[in-house]
């Protein structure tokens, strides 16, 4: 727009009116300095028959950059991993819950049959001789399959974990660092917050129930989960989870903002833990 005179130039300058592409990036990427009558210097320029016609294709510009934008953005490889999370986890969950039932209904052909997927994949080696026997090995091979499912899931996030956030990948492993992720509704999302905020993802439900006054303030969400929290001593424990969130949060940042590893974190965040763990027991959390 750098060729028109700033007083007549507009987002529609040199735009067919029906090219909605080329206007949605013209309102995505355009400026102006202040603001202007473009309704009538829309008119003027031909581009818009009054000033009705001026806001309709405004509104279908506007309207079509969102959604362009929407698409971009749950196209990010961040995005990518919070589906692919939350995939898993509801393979896991409805393959377990399946398997209950199917041991259940396996048991009333008086076979004794093991809990969980492993008894699926017992089930739906079968040799059905009556409808019923065939529909429990038919219900036995979905399990199984959501079980493969939730297995090739959790590789992609594996995989796909360390190129979206190396940092965070590789201080909470890639399946954590995914969930909080997901948890946090992508990555630049977790960037921004605090790491009280990080702490505490995945304990909404026991958040609530402290602000209402109805039980503790939660030290950990699932960041439990990881071995620096989990295998830390409980009565150290909140220093332990207070520390790698600290980390976890200075890493989605450094994820976000740059998306190159930096071993300094990582060495700061080990020479903390050890410093924890070597406190005695009995002294207290000399952060509470």
């Amino acid at each position: 727009m750098s060729g028109h005179s700033p007083e007549r130039t507009g987002w529609f300058t040199d735009l067919d009116p029906g090219d909605i592409e080329a206007a949605a990036t013209a309102i995505s990427e355009g400026n102006a300095d202040r603001p202007r009558n473009w309704p009538k210097l829309a008119v003027e320029s031909g581009f818009a028959d009054d000033a009705d016609s001026y806001y309709e294709a405004l509104r279908k510009a506007t309207v079509h950059a969102t959604r362009e934008a929407v698409a971009e953005r749950e196209r990010a490889d961040d995005q990518q991993l919070k589906h692919a999370v939350r995939a898993m986890d509801d393979a896991e969950r409805t393959a377990n819950e399946l398997a209950e039932r199917l041991a259940e209904w396996a048991g009333a052909f008086d076979r004794d049959v093991p809990a969980g997927v492993d008894g699926a994949r017992e089930v739906a080696g079968w040799s059905p001789e009556t409808p019923a026997e065939e529909r429990v090995v038919s219900l036995a091979e979905r399990v199984v399959d959501l079980d493969a499912e939730r297995a090739e899931l959790r590789a992609f996030v594996e995989t796909h974990a360390p190129e979206a956030a190396p940092n965070l990948a590789a201080m909470a492993g890639p399946v954590l660092a995914a969930r909080l992720i997901s948890l946090a509704g992508g990555l630049e999302s977790l960037a921004k917050k605090p790491a009280g905020t990080v702490q505490v993802l995945g304990a909404e439900d026991a958040l609530f129930a402290h602000l209402r006054g109805r039980g503790s303030s939660p030290k950990h969400g699932v960041i439990f989960t990881h071995e620096y929290v989990r295998g830390t001593h409980p009565e150290h424990r909140g220093s332990a989870a207070r520390a790698f969130a600290g980390k976890l949060a200075i890493a989605a940042r450094i994820d976000h903002y740059s998306g190159e590893y930096k071993q300094s974190v990582h060495d700061d965040l080990e020479s903390r833990m050890q410093t924890i763990r070597a406190r005695p027991v009995g002294e207290g959390d000399d952060d509470e």
